[in-house]
């Protein structure tokens, strides 16, 4: 006999995913970069899987508080992080954080990989990277870099060391507070990943050099950092989606699937574009090796520059 009971199990396999709201956690303030980009991507997911995908913003002590949240959820696909690599690849190497960055998370996909520009409130008297310098080193304490995460502070030491300044970083909860804090002239530097470059075109920032290889295509005058001679100073970040560490395979599998998806849509890359946001994808194995691989980096980079958090 075949009554209810005996069924309830088969029917509950038988859901297809998701049944439910699935929140993706950002783990810094509204309107950075990773914001930005989970607000993308969420109704898209929403479309294609027919529930709905919510943002929800959990900024704290560098990402580490969203971030943890994430790691202690319930591993059943309702609970997603899309975060930028600090969190995960520089934070557990400076302090005690209530994660493993690799052990507690069930990778799904790379979402974009990030540059980013050294930039000064267009009020501030200086127009290179040279004259930054030059002031900073005649009125010692003169200058103030917004920093929103860990790897953003360590690159501020990194300039300050290069410039041979004497500049005062200011901390954060993302970049979209420490955009809104040099665009309000609270600090006067930040290094952003161009999320603010709407308000470099509007002559609100100034871009001094750009963090990358290469010229960006977007501000195809303004130089790289290594081209003035100052080497090794990349921001060299990227974004991610991950579940809890034991979320079923079947659900990492569809998720990275869609984002796959997604990320190659010619409207989304065409977004991304104007925020220059390189579309990434990757498989889950691929991302737990740039998680692993960034982890060894980092800790060499935060080791040999004596890298203190605040």
């Amino acid at each position: 006999m075949f009554g209810p009971l005996a069924l309830a199990p088969w029917a509950a396999a038988a859901q297809p995913y998701p049944v439910k709201p699935v929140r993706i956690v950002v783990p810094f303030g509204a309107g950075g970069s990773t914001d930005v980009l989970a607000r993308l991507v969420a109704p898209r997911l929403s479309e294609a899987l027919k529930q709905n995908f919510i943002v929800e913003s959990m900024p704290g002590a560098d990402g580490i508080v969203g971030t943890g949240a994430v790691a202690r959820a319930a591993p059943d696909g309702y609970t997603l992080l899309m975060t930028a690599a600090s969190p995960l690849t520089l934070a557990p190497l400076l302090q005690k954080v209530p994660y493993d960055p690799v052990k507690d998370f069930a990778p799904i996909s790379l979402m974009v990989n990030l540059n980013g520009v050294l930039a000064v409130n267009a009020a501030l008297p200086v127009r290179t990277v040279q004259d930054f310098a030059a002031e900073a080193r005649t009125r010692p304490g003169r200058f103030s870099f917004g920093a929103g995460t860990s790897l953003l502070r360590l690159i501020g030491e990194q300039l300050k060391q290069a410039l041979q300044a004497d500049i005062t970083i200011v901390p954060y909860k993302g970049t979209g507070p420490q955009l809104n804090a040099v665009l309000a002239g609270e600090v006067d530097a930040v290094v952003d990943p161009f999320v603010g470059i709407s308000h470099i075109k509007a002559g609100k920032l100034r871009p001094l050099a750009v963090l990358q290889g290469n010229r960006s295509p977007l501000m195809p005058d303004v130089p790289t950092l290594e081209e003035l001679g100052i080497k090794g100073i990349t921001l060299g970040s990227w974004t991610a989606l991950l579940a809890p560490a034991g979320t079923p395979p079947e659900i990492v599998a569809r998720l990275s699937a869609e984002v796959a998806r997604i990320m190659a849509l010619p409207e989304v890359r065409e977004r991304l574009v104007t925020l220059y946001q390189e579309p990434a994808g990757s498989t889950p194995a691929e991302l737990s090796a740039t998680v692993q691989t960034d982890l060894a980096k980092w800790r060499r980079i935060a080791t040999e520059s004596n890298f203190k958090p605040n």
